[in-house]
């Protein structure tokens, strides 16, 4: 049996803890919010974020963040993006030399352009910093149903002992060396997911959808390999798997954004009404500098920042996209 506390009690960080507790380690989880504490500790349940997904008696609940950093074998790090560096930054007190952090949020710091792996060792150097991300709502890992993610660290004896911790019957995981590629995948395909939502609301088709895929995962990896990430990731369960789930799924709350944005929603609005944080909104901006940074094109990227920063319309934007230079598919191939 593991200890394992898990900073950030929202669906994500709930999941998790069902995981973690059915596999058998001894499960905490934090929240900042004393009210979302005393509902777990009653409740039993999520109900706002995860309805449905009874958390056993065994898993305890905490707002105690000392308490819950001084224990365990392993930190998972669960908060959404936006709020990694603050909650990082708390934790730095508590966390001994050589303590694992697993970041589980997906994203890109829009100042500094770092990823939330970066982040949490700027603000916790003495930590042991790794990634868990794939294709992987939390609405269906709470539920038991089969997922397949990857977890990524420095080193592979920590990568495979995180393997083994996570891996069950239900949740498959595979290792990679590649940390950049993993968490570029994770918080890139956010942003393609809103332009995908788009379409949705736009009432265009599956044709539409295929095509937002197929190029925003081209988008993705030119600019990852640009980064020195491998593009063998972005064919993997961190790219193309999670860009897929993301951008077609129900529970995905980029893609519903998007889709209240083709609506005629203001970017303000469809945030209002999804009540939980947008990931791809924040990470938007970061991508657009990445691509700026790195001289990439991403027509994607460009159209769904100005959609949501410079008040152009969703169809005055996939008319654009539409109406682009004519290009070469492949264009390492060579002709006969």
């Amino acid at each position: 049996m593991t200890k394992i506390s898990i900073i950030g009690a929202g669906s994500w960080g709930t999941a998790l803890a069902v995981l973690l507790n059915n596999n058998g380690h001894e499960v905490t989880v934090w929240s900042i919010l004393q009210d979302e504490v005393e509902m777990l500790q009653k409740e039993r349940e999520h109900k706002s974020k995860l309805p449905g997904v009874k958390l056993d008696p065994a898993i305890g609940v905490s707002g105690d963040l000392k308490a819950c950093l001084e224990g365990p074998d392993v930190v998972v790090l669960a908060v959404p993006s936006p709020f990694t560096r603050g909650t990082a930054a708390s934790m730095r007190p508590f966390v001994r030399e050589g303590q694992i952090i697993v970041c589980v949020a997906k994203g890109i710091e829009e100042g500094t352009l770092y990823t939330q792996t970066d982040i949490v060792q700027e603000e916790i150097p003495q930590a042991v910093v790794c990634v868990l991300s794939g294709p992987s709502h939390a609405e269906e890992v709470g539920r038991t149903i089969p997922t397949t993610c990857v977890i990524s660290a420095k080193e592979r004896k920590t990568a495979e002992y995180l393997q083994g911790l996570f891996m069950s019957p239900v949740f498959r995981v595979y290792t990679t060396p590649d940390m950049l590629g993993v968490e570029l995948g994770g918080s890139l395909k956010n942003v393609i997911a809103l332009a995908a939502g788009t379409a949705d609301g736009l009432g265009y088709g599956d044709n539409t959808k295929a095509a937002l895929i197929t190029r925003g995962i081209a988008e993705i990896c030119r600019l990852g390999t640009a980064m020195g990430a491998h593009a063998e990731t972005f064919y993997g369960l961190s790219g193309i798997g999670d860009l897929i789930v993301t951008c077609a799924s129900v529970h995905s709350r980029n893609r519903k954004a998007g889709y209240l944005i083709g609506q005629g929603y203001t970017m303000e609005q469809a945030m209002d009404e999804v009540k939980m944080v947008v990931e791809g909104v924040y990470s938007a901006k970061a991508a657009a500098s990445l691509a700026e940074k790195y001289h990439v094109e991403m027509p994607i990227v460009e159209e769904v920042n100005r959609v949501l920063f410079e008040g152009k319309t969703a169809a005055e934007a996939v008319r654009d996209l539409m109406l682009r230079d004519r290009k070469v598919e492949t264009p390492l191939l060579p002709w006969d």
